[in-house]
C-alpha cells in the first residue's frame, strides 16, 4: 500500500494513516506466489476484492507509474488458475449433467481473474464454438471476509476521523458489497449482457457476444465466443494495422454514450474486458459489474461534462448547487474558482504531463473544503470514468479527453435540454396522471372524509393541501395541452 501511495503522490498524513492500518495485515503480504512482483502479490494475498482496486490502478499508468501498471496487469486476467477438474464438477453440478458430454472440447483456462476463470469450448450438439465462465470454488466466502474486514475498516475510521464521515465510509462499502454480491450470481451477468446487447445493438464498431441460455446458470455462463486481440497489447494491436488513436476515441466515446443515452454502462471496462476484433471493432466482455444512473442525474452529469467542456466554471458550479452536490450554505464563485484551477491545467498542458496524483489530491481538498459528500448513486460512474479514460490513454497518451467527449456529450445536451425535452417530460407527467386518473374520486373522498375529523388548525392545513391539489391538477391539464399542441 505504501508503494501505491507514494507512486500516487498521496498527501503524507494519509500515506502515514494507511501505514498504521495496513501493518497488522503485513503478515498476508508474505503469502501468494514469490515469483510475482510485491504490489500485485500482496493484493492477490489479501482476496479477491483487493484485486478489483489493483485492476483499478492498472489502467492508470499517470498515477502509479508504468512500471507497477505493467505488473499490475496480471490482476485482470492472469491469476493463478483452478483446475479444469474443478471447473467441469462445477458445470455438471449446475446443468446435471456431465461436461463432456454437454461439449466436445474443453480447454485448459484461457483467462483466470478475482473472481471467475474462463475455458474455450465447444458444444457437442451443433459444434459451437464458446466462452464457459465458471465462479472460483469458495469465491462467495472469501468475498464476505474481504467485505467484513471492509466494514471493520470503515467503522475505525469514521471512528478515528470524524471529519472522514462526509465520505460515509460505510455507505460506501454497502454499495461496493451489493455490486459484489450481483456479481456472484451468474444468471444476473446473463440478464445483464442480454440488455446491454439490446442497447447497444446498433453501435457502430462495437460487439458483445450472444449469451448461450441453456449453458447458463448461477455459477456457470457460456457466451458465444468472441476472436481478437486484448486491448492491452499495443504492440499486437498495431502488428494488425489497427489504429490506436481511433480506438483511444471509440472507448471513450461508447462509454458516455451508453452512460447518457441508455443510463446503463459497462462498469468493469479495464484492458481484460475488451478486445479488438480482426476487423476493428472493440469487443466488450464480463458483465458482472454494469453501471445504472436514472435520467435526472444523467442531465446534470451531462452538464457538468459540458460545462468543463467549454470552460464555463460558473455553471459547472452551479450544476453542483442545484443538485445537492455542494451545501447551499457555500460561496458558488468560490467553488467556481476552485473548479477553475482543477480544469485549466488540463486544457492548457500536453497529457503526458499532467500529474494525476496531484490533481487527484487537489480533488479531494477541494471536496472536504466545500462540505461534499460521497454519492453512492455517483461511485461506479465516476469510477468506471476513471478505468476508461486510464484505457484511452493507454492506447493514445496525447489524447485529449475534451475534444473526443465533446460529441457525444454535445448530441445528448441537444436531445435532453430544450424544448423537445420539456415535451417529453411533461408527456411522461401526463402518462402519470393518467394511470391515477381512475383512482383520483376516491383519493379525494379519503382526504375529505379524513380531514372532516380534525381539529381546526389542521382544516387549515387541508384547505391548503386541497388548493395544492388542484393547482396539480391544473399543471397536468395544462401539461397535456401543450403536449397535445406539440405533438
Amino acid at each position: 500500500m505504501g508503494v501505491v501511495l507514494k507512486q500516487m503522490d498521496a498527501p503524507r498524513p494519509l500515506r502515514i494513516a494507511a501505514r498504521i492500518i495496513a501493518r497488522p495485515f503485513a503478515w498476508l503480504g508474505l503469502r501468494g506466489d514469490p515469483k510475482m512482483p510485491p504490489v500485485p502479490r500482496a493484493l492477490t494475498a489479501l482476496g479477491p476484492a483487493y484485486i478489483k482496486f489493483g485492476q483499478i490502478l492498472s489502467t492508470r499508468p499517470d498515477v502509479v507509474g508504468d512500471e507497477l501498471a505493467q505488473q499490475l496487469r496480471v490482476l485482470q486476467d492472469k491469476l493463478p488458475p483452478f483446475s479444469v477438474d474443478e471447473a467441469k464438477a462445477a458445470i455438471a453440478s449446475e446443468f446435471g449433467a456431465e461436461a463432456d458430454t454437454l461439449f466436445s472440447d474443453f480447454s485448459e483456462p484461457v483467462a483466470a481473474a478475482s473472481i471467475a476463470q474462463v475455458h474455450k469450448a465447444c458444444k457437442a450438439d451443433n459444434g459451437q464454438i464458446v466462452a464457459v465462465k465458471v465462479l472460483r470454488p469458495g469465491i462467495e466466502r472469501a468475498f464476505q471476509r474481504d467485505i467484513d474486514a471492509f466494514y471493520f475498516a470503515a467503522r475505525a475510521i469514521e471512528l478515528l476521523s470524524p471529519a472522514s464521515r462526509r465520505l460515509r465510509p460505510l455507505d460506501v462499502i454497502q454499495h461496493f458489497e451489493g455490486v459484489v454480491m450481483g456479481e456472484l450470481d451468474l444468471r444476473l451477468e446473463s440478464a445483464a449482457a442480454s440488455e446491454f446487447a439490446s442497447n447497444a445493438r446498433n453501435d457502430e464498431g462495437f460487439q458483445l457476444p450472444d449469451v448461450v441460455w441453456p449453458l447458463s446458470g448461477r455459477r456457470v455462463m457460456t457466451l458465444e465466443w468472441a476472436e481478437g486481440l486484448p486491448m492491452g497489447d499495443n504492440a499486437a494491436i498495431d502488428a494488425a494495422g489497427h489504429d490506436r488513436v481511433q480506438l483511444s476515441e471509440r472507448v471513450l466515446q461508447l462509454f458516455l454514450k451508453h452512460a447518457l443515452r441508455d443510463g446503463y454502462f459497462h462498469a468493469d471496462m479495464h484492458q481484460g474486458n475488451l478486445k479488438v476484433a480482426p476487423n476493428g471493432d472493440i469487443i466488450a466482455l464480463d458483465f458482472g459489474i454494469m453501471g445504472h444512473i436514472d435520467e435526472y442525474t444523467r442531465r446534470v452529469y451531462a452538464e457538468i461534462l459540458f460545462g468543463f467542456i467549454r470552460r464555463d466554471y460558473k455553471r459547472v458550479a452551479e450544476v453542483h448547487f442545484e443538485a445537492g452536490y455542494v451545501p447551499a450554505d457555500r460561496d458558488v464563485d468560490e467553488f467556481a474558482r476552485a473548479l477553475r484551477a482543477v480544469g485549466e491545467p488540463i486544457f492548457g498542458m500536453d497529457s503526458t504531463r499532467i500529474s494525476m496524483g496531484r490533481l487527484l489530491s487537489y480533488l479531494f481538498e477541494v471536496t472536504e473544503r466545500f462540505g461534499m459528500e460521497t454519492r453512492t448513486e455517483l461511485i461506479l460512474l465516476q469510477r468506471t470514468m476513471v478505468v476508461v479514460e486510464g484505457v484511452s490513454r493507454s492506447l493514445n497518451p496525447q489524447m485529449n479527453i475534451w475534444d473526443v467527449a465533446r460529441p457525444v456529450v454535445e448530441d445528448y445536451i441537444a436531445q435532453s435540454i430544450g424544448p423537445k425535452a420539456l415535451a417529453g417530460d411533461l408527456a411522461k407527467t401526463v402518462r402519470v396522471l393518467m394511470r391515477f386518473g381512475p383512482r383520483l374520486p376516491t383519493l379525494v373522498e379519503t382526504a375529505l372524509l379524513r380531514e372532516t375529523q380534525t381539529t381546526a388548525p389542521a382544516g387549515r392545513t387541508w384547505r391548503r393541501g386541497a388548493a395544492l391539489f388542484v393547482v396539480g391538477l391544473l399543471v397536468g391539464m395544462i401539461a397535456a395541452s401543450v403536449v397535445l399542441y406539440l405533438t
